[in-house]
Formats: structure tokens, sequence, C-alpha cells
């Protein structure tokens, strides 16, 4: 099958400033594909290029689509969550619900009122008087019940408790996630998508940095909790980072970095396991906050 997004060259300038520079990349159908990056990366930008909201540079196809010229066909099969949940205040629950039924054919009411059934929310309540939390629950159970091919997440559960967050996650993969759909998630809270994802961007100034999947990521890269006595030998296989971590050194090493050790090599310094996101994306990362 073709990629549900494919891009080459795709760039976006804000006057001298390049937002995304110049980047290439294929999401494939049937992925969760977490767009990790620091505040100001690009990664926003690239999303909004994918869904038509910003002009770009470059060629992008987004199920097949030029997000440019077919948006109103585009939108018919993609759903967008933004880091901010805008409803009208004087919106209660039961014409929201009432409102995207009327207007999109793959709306699933009873699975939108599914939803909102494990909340606080009743069908009278306007959007004035709720909480910030309630106001992303709403918003969440509208898109999620809209069946469509490609779902964009951007931020989805900024503004909600953790108990909520975990159970949006699974609540995406138990009853909208399937092979024929394709999950895009940006976050800053990576921990707690990382167990569903299955490939992992990291973008930094613009540029894509990391482009692996899940499983290639656990063969790539692998950590090292080093004892004293073999911190020189360690430091002698040249690790991509270092850390420490209860006054023990962590070393972290790259199978794909010229003239990397073994496996059987790094077993022989100390305790190895695999990384997780959110150290690796620490250790890349480095310096971009300076």
């Amino acid at each position: 099958m073709s990629a549900v997004i494919s891009a080459r060259g795709l760039s976006k300038h804000y006057g001298k400033h390049a937002a995304v520079d110049n980047v290439s990349f294929d999401i494939a159908a049937g992925r969760i594909v977490g767009l990790i990056g620091p505040n100001g990366s690009g990664k926003t930008t690239t999303l909004k290029a994918a869904l038509g909201l910003v002009p770009f540079e470059g060629e992008l196809s987004v199920l097949g689509l030029d997000p440019r010229t077919e948006r109103d066909a585009l939108m018919q099969d993609v759903c967008f969550i933004a880091d901010v949940a805008i409803l009208p205040r004087w919106l209660r629950v039961s014409e929201a619900i009432d409102f995207v039924a009327g207007v999109h054919p793959r709306f699933d009411r009873e699975k939108a009122e599914r939803y909102l059934a494990n909340t606080k929310l009743k069908p009278s309540m306007k959007v004035k008087a709720m909480s910030k939390g309630m106001v992303v629950q709403l918003h969440l159970a509208l898109v999620m019940a809209i069946d469509a091919k490609l779902l964009v997440l951007d931020e989805p559960t900024l503004g909600l408790d953790i108990i909520y967050r975990k159970q949006f996650y699974q609540n995406l993969l138990e009853d909208y996630f399937d092979e024929g759909k394709t999950i895009i998630i940006t976050t800053h809270q990576v921990e707690e998508v990382e167990h569903i994802l299955t490939d992992l961007m990291f973008i930094q100034d613009g540029k894509i940095v990391l482009a692996a999947s899940m499983d290639e990521i656990g063969e790539r890269y692998t950590e090292v909790m080093v004892p004293h006595d073999k911190v020189n030998a360690a430091n002698a296989l040249q690790p991509i980072d270092r850390r420490t971590v209860f006054g023990k050194s962590v070393m972290l090493f790259d199978s794909a970095a010229p003239g990397s050790a073994s496996r059987t090599q790094l077993s022989a310094i100390g305790e190895t396991r695999n990384i997780s996101v959110a150290d690796l994306f620490v250790a890349t990362m480095k310096g971009s906050y300076a």
C-alpha cells in the first residue's frame, strides 16, 4: 500500500526562519507514530502542512491527496485534535453532538455518548460551565467518534488528569485503532504514549533527526549501567551519551555508529537495557535548549 503521508523536500518558512527545513519522510497505514521534538522544533507546523492549514514548499501527499488543493476531500478521512480545544462558550454537550452528527457522515453518535458516559459531562451542560479538562474531554469525544483513516493528535490530553489520560490512550487502542487507520501523536508526555507507538520520529530545528520503528530503536540503541572499574573500558567503546544516575555512569551506545560495539562487548562492561523514548529524546536533543 502507498504511504498515508509522503513528504519530499517539505519546507515552511516564516520570514527568514525555517520552521520546517527540507524534510522527507513516509508514514505507512496502520502505524501509530510519535512525532517528538522540543518547543519550536517544527512538529506542529509539519502537522498543519499535512492538514492543509498552512502553505508550504516541496511535495506532500496525504491519503493520495494534495493538502493545498484537495483539502475538502482530505478532511472526509482525517480527524485533528489540536493542543487547544476551542468550542463556543454557549454550546451545550447535546448541541455539540447534534452539530457534528449533522456535518460529518462518519460520526458515530453512540460512540461519542459512550465516551462521555465515562466523564462528569451531562447533555445540558454548557462549555462556559466546564473546566479546561472537561472541554478537552468533550472535544476528544466528538473527534474520536469520527471513523477517519488518519487521526492527528497534537498534545491531545493537555489539561487532563492522569486517570483520564490513561483512559484516553486505552480507548484509542481498544475502540479506535485498527490496521486500516493511522495515528500521529505529538506530546511532551512521551512516557504515556511509548507503549502504544509503532514508530518514532524526532524533529529538531525543522529537520527530522531520527525516524525508525520501535523495533529498530530497540535493536539499535543500548544503555549500559557501568561500574566504576569499567568506565575507561566503556569510554573506549565510544558511547554517544553519558549521564549519572545515583552515582553510577549510564552510557548510551548506537549500533549504527561507526566502529560500534557488539551486544556481547557491552554486556561485558555492565548491565545492559533498552533505552526509554524519554531518555533517548534527551540524549538526542542535548544542546538544543542552550
